[in-house]
């Protein structure tokens, strides 16, 4: 494989990522962040989540859930309570809440079509391979590089260093 391409193949990865949560993270609707938005979306579709299945099932991390969810429930926009065992928290969406999401709800519709514009048919099936291939790849990304890192740590002589590409790596 053409080691030039891969890396400006994963250079242009974290570009994107970067960029698209910097331009994500830039956006308040009506004092909510997107990331609120996609929660208030899901309860409206699935009703009361529990708050650890939030952060699972949309790849946030807990601490990230938790702050949204007091954002929202400050904002009277969402109402937390705990079920039958007391440690699982709910989150629920106010009637406050569901009149704001149906007032925005054309964001989401908007996000993609930005994202995606100019894209054929053909294009976006590709795309959709490539996104599932690499989150497939990603399953053991970080345990895979820490037994590289544990190895390496262990060796008694340097590692031989690779020809240097160029473009910026970890």
């Amino acid at each position: 494989m053409n080691w030039e391409k891969l890396e400006e193949a994963d250079w242009l990865f974290r570009k994107m990522t970067r960029k698209f949560v910097k331009e994500r993270d830039k956006i308040l609707v009506e004092g909510i962040n997107l990331p609120a938005l996609l929660i208030l979306h899901k309860i409206i579709r699935e009703g009361p989540q529990p708050l650890g299945e939030l952060a699972e099932q949309l790849d946030f991390t807990t601490g990230a859930v938790t702050a949204v969810c007091d954002n929202l429930e400050n904002k009277g926009l969402a109402s937390r309570s705990r079920g039958t065992d007391r440690r699982m928290v709910f989150l629920d969406i106010t009637e406050k809440g569901r009149e704001l999401f149906l007032r925005n709800q054309n964001i989401g519709s908007c996000c993609t079509s930005l994202l995606f514009d100019g894209f054929s048919e053909e294009m976006l099936n590709q795309q959709i391979k490539g996104y599932r291939k690499i989150i497939a790849n990603l399953e053991n990304f970080s345990k895979v590089i820490l037994e590289l890192a544990g190895e390496n740590a262990r060796r008694r002589t340097p590692a031989e260093k690779r020809k240097e590409g160029k473009y910026l790596s970890y």
